[in-house]
């Protein structure tokens, strides 16, 4: 194993938003400095040592970010390409560009996924209106089509109960390459953050269980209402996706909970919003182990010693900050961001209990 990263580098973070910011404090507390990356507005430059200003296809510009830093990272998996292949040729990429691949392309998710043998979803994927006819006739209703690449808290979907809905569902996602998923009758939904670092060794935190509202994750408590059997089935299924992907860094693996076990929704690679229980309930949160794993330091202790619910402050809930910082218990994470629009995620609280 190399050496870790020494104290004082600077660590890249392409992407300035209120997961940037989060790795940025983390970082800054193990004794590195982070350089943000980020094109437009960037909740993590109030607290990045410096940020770069620039279009993602700006080639000069990421040629100076990467002249300035040690190792690269990302906080979102929609970067385009052509930037990371900038970036890879000049400095470490941590997590590795086949993860974000991967991730970014809907179909290729679901096929690596079902190529482990895990379970997903019925999926087709669908280029026009006579593929989703065919999808439809194979998969059945009720369906949701969703785009295959740029979609994220329920934007790029489009529901189809019956099949007279296809038309408006193609119309919805403007003809976009997309993808079929038959809808998965479900228990609960239930997120794992997995970590892996440059030796191989995986960490897994306890699964989160979580509640979304209009496409949002509105709320996540640990622990999930698991069997014992589901509960190590999904930490040894977030690590095998890991390992596959030779993977360091931080991943999120969501789950469906269902009678005949548990289906894979989505991978996230990157830090996770359903992770951000960590940050009070255990002694390493999700931010710091990934600034370990990225600077291939050994992994920290992820252990729960608290029972925890996340809920993010969307929208006008911010206004609610002064009735939730005099609650007991409570732990307030804000985001910096001025103005509050609706469903936007200005922050969110950690409600703390003692571990049962």
């Amino acid at each position: 194993m190399s050496e870790p990263l020494a104290p004082g580098s600077m660590i890249g973070i392409l992407g300035g938003g209120q997961l940037g910011r989060m790795l940025s404090v983390a970082a800054a507390r193990l004794g590195y400095r982070c350089h943000v990356y980020e094109p437009g507005a960037a909740p993590a430059a109030d607290v990045a040592h410096v940020v770069t200003r620039a279009p993602y296809e700006d080639d000069s510009a990421l040629a100076a970010f990467a002249g300035a830093i040690d190792v690269a990272t990302y906080e979102f998996e929609n970067v385009p390409a052509a930037a990371l292949d900038a970036l890879e040729a000049r400095v470490p990429l941590r997590p590795g560009r086949r993860a974000l691949a991967t991730a970014q392309d809907r179909l290729d998710e679901k096929t690596f996924l079902a190529g482990l043998g895990l379970t997903v979803a019925p999926y087709a994927p669908v280029d026009d209106a006579a593929s989703l006819d065919a999808a439809l006739e194979r998969i059945g209703t009720p369906a949701i089509l969703k785009t295959r690449r740029l979609g994220y808290d329920g934007k790029g979907q489009a529901r189809i109960d019956r099949a007279d809905d296809a038309t408006a569902a193609l119309a919805a996602i403007e003809g976009a390459p997309a993808i079929l998923e038959g809808v998965v009758p479900f228990s609960a939904e239930v997120s794992v953050i997995v970590a892996r670092g440059l030796s191989g060794e995986v960490a897994a935190y306890d699964p989160g269980e979580n509640v979304h509202e209009g496409g949002i994750l509105r709320r996540t408590t640990v622990p999930a209402r698991l069997t014992t059997a589901r509960r190590t089935d999904a930490v040894l299924l977030a690590g095998r996706i890991a390992t596959a992907l030779d993977y360091v860094g931080v991943m999120g693996v969501e789950l469906f909970v269902t009678p005949a076990g548990l289906v894979v929704n989505e991978i996230a690679p990157r830090v996770h919003n359903s992770g951000h229980w960590t940050q009070n309930g255990c002694a390493v949160d999700q931010f710091e182990q990934h600034i370990r794993a990225i600077a291939g330091w050994p992994l920290g202790d992820g252990r729960r010693h608290a029972d925890v619910t996340m809920e993010n402050l969307i929208g006008d809930d911010v206004f609610r900050v002064p009735a939730l910082a005099a609650e007991p218990g409570t732990a307030l994470h804000l985001y910096g961001k001025a103005e509050a629009r609706p469903g936007r995620k200005m922050g969110h609280v950690n409600r703390i209990m003692p571990r049962a």
